[in-house]
């Protein structure tokens, strides 16, 4: 299965996406939202990694434009903020499945990613 991760941590993202690959997922990492765009351009990801806050660009313009490229595709979103900390991101982006801290373990991630795409 395909998965994007779109994190300005590039530690970080590289250290979901070795995990990811581990349990034989192909998986790609976006530094901002306009390598994102261009991903979801070339490819179809059944599952979207998604920081809510994007230094370079919008979590929610990405998860926009994914939505209408790839209506299929399901966004687990993460943060280490309190944005919509109220589960409004579920009411913003219709492809929104989960909403967890980025400092949610990659074991746990990589559940996700398995139960989710399932949906997908």
């Amino acid at each position: 299965m395909n998965v994007l991760i779109v994190q300005n941590d590039a530690k970080l993202g590289r250290i979901w996406q070795r995990h990811l690959q581990r349990q034989s997922h192909v998986v790609d990492v976006a530094l901002d939202q306009d390598s994102a765009i261009d991903r979801l351009h070339e490819q179809f990801y059944s599952i979207i990694i998604l920081d809510v806050v994007l230094e370079g660009g919008s979590a929610i313009a990405v998860a926009d434009y994914a939505s209408y490229r790839h209506p299929d595709a399901r966004v687990i979103f993460v943060t280490n903020t309190s944005f919509f900390s109220d589960g409004s991101i579920f009411q913003l982006c219709s492809n929104a499945c989960a909403f967890v801290p980025s400092a949610t373990e990659p074991e746990d991630l990589a559940a996700m990613v398995e139960h989710y795409a399932k949906t997908a």
